[in-house]
């Protein structure tokens, strides 16, 4: 019998009350249904676990929230191919067009099987200092570098192991498909289609203007060095994961090739509806009117 684990949005009361009419309808149906201890049993009659123990052991995934709480479920699976049923229950939302209304019909079909997923790829970042690795992270929207102080800072880059350009920058971010609608659009970033296999490159508020965003194919990696004489720079993962880094400390993030995403499709609202209401571009203007 398949499990199902199911992830609301903190401190959200409408995201319990329906996390518990999913979980009883689940157990209704005779599935295992877990929650996360962090919960404070908020979503009854789910099993609770400890968020690393239900990222390994579910077979499909409920999120009930917004694109934070669908960052906080991509780093809880670490890559596994789970398919993750998400209702909006944020702000924008770009991960998923769900509402609450239709959130019960709709997961009768994902527990039918009659369901398709898309595949978001993942960035893999790795964290060097003296040539020694320190860390190792995946991330489904962005890696960010930038100062904890609000000053401008250096950061030599290369591009499959040759020389780009060394920003001075607010920061400097690094960003999947996914996560062009999320820091990178707020940099000038541009929006790329969530399945096309690229990997955006976007300075903040750069000191040289023709300091560009760039965008390059999956295949090829990026090396940000942190040049000398500067302290108090930060490395955030998907907004929730800060690392301190040095100066001469090497991040290297490339295309993680064995992780990916899979979100459960939404074949009644297409990416660019979602776009429109979330960005609120212009409606089309009947020309009969």
């Amino acid at each position: 019998m398949e499990k199902y684990g199911i992830i609301i949005k903190a401190g959200s009361a409408e995201a319990a009350k329906l996390g518990c009419k999913v979980a009883g309808w689940l157990k209704s149906k005779g599935y295992e249904v877990f929650a996360e201890d962090t919960t404070g049993g908020a979503v009854k009659p789910a099993e609770e676990l400890t968020p690393v123990k239900l990222g390994v052991m579910v077979d499909k995934l409920v999120v009930l929230g917004g694109d934070g709480t669908m960052l906080h479920a991509a780093r809880l699976l670490n890559g596994r191919k789970v398919p993750i049923f998400g209702v909006n229950m944020g702000g924008l939302g770009f991960m998923t067009a769900v509402t609450v209304d239709e959130a019960m019909p709709l997961l009768e079909s994902v527990v039918a099987g009659m369901f398709e997923t898309e595949e978001r790829m993942m960035l893999s970042v790795e964290h060097y200092r003296d040539d020694k690795l320190l860390s190792t992270h995946k991330v489904l929207n962005d890696a960010v570098i930038k100062s904890t102080h609000a000053r401008l800072i250096r950061v030599e880059t290369r591009i499959n192991r040759e020389y780009v350009t060394t920003y001075r920058a607010d920061g400097l971010i690094v960003a999947t498909p996914t996560g062009s609608t999320a820091y990178s659009l707020s940099s000038a970033g541009p929006i790329l289609y969530p399945t096309i296999h690229s990997i955006i490159v976007v300075p903040i508020c750069p000191f040289n203007l023709s300091n560009r965003p760039v965008v390059i194919p999956d295949w090829m990696s990026i090396d940000i060095k942190v040049c000398a004489g500067q302290e108090n720079i930060g490395l955030m993962l998907d907004g929730h994961v800060d690392i301190d880094i040095q100066c001469d400390d090497v991040i290297c993030i490339k295309r993680a090739v064995d992780s990916s995403v899979h979100l459960v499709k939404y074949e009644g609202k297409s990416y660019f509806e979602i776009l429109r209401e979330r960005l609120m571009w212009e409606v089309k203007v009947d020309e009969d009117s």
